[in-house]
């Protein structure tokens, strides 16, 4: 009997210490949390993140269009003999892959957003 006594007493000793342990996390928590949200610099450095993901993607698309078109082009020639020709016309068709990929990568973002300010606008958003 006296180590079931024993036991409800470390039960509820350590039941207390686990209640007061759980009020100050809590406690931490919300102290926090606030700080967080006023200064903004979590959303900031996300927005800036993409931005910079979203720039590096599209600039690495571009340079590596108009580097397999060169590419393409002087193999061409050299293949066939023919100095600039091949060269120059691949070169153009890289550039306009390069474009295309741009707009291709950056479409969704210039869609959404004009959406979202008519919802503004109209008073339906927020």
């Amino acid at each position: 009997m006296a180590e079931r006594e024993s036991g409800e007493e470390e039960d509820r000793v350590l039941r207390a210490r686990l209640d007061r342990l759980s009020g100050a996390l809590e406690a931490q928590r919300k102290a926090s949390q606030p700080r967080r949200d006023a200064s903004g610099e979590g959303a900031s450095s996300d927005n800036f993140g993409s931005a910079m993901a979203l720039g590096l993607r599209v600039a690495g698309e571009f340079v590596g269009s108009i580097a397999v078109g060169c590419f393409i082009g002087w193999q061409a020639d050299a293949w066939l003999g023919t100095k600039p020709a091949f060269l120059i016309a691949f070169f153009f068709l890289g550039v306009a892959a390069g474009v295309w990929g741009v707009i291709r990568a950056t479409a969704p973002l210039s869609r959404s957003a004009p959406a979202k300010d008519e919802d503004k606008d109209l008073g339906r958003g927020g």
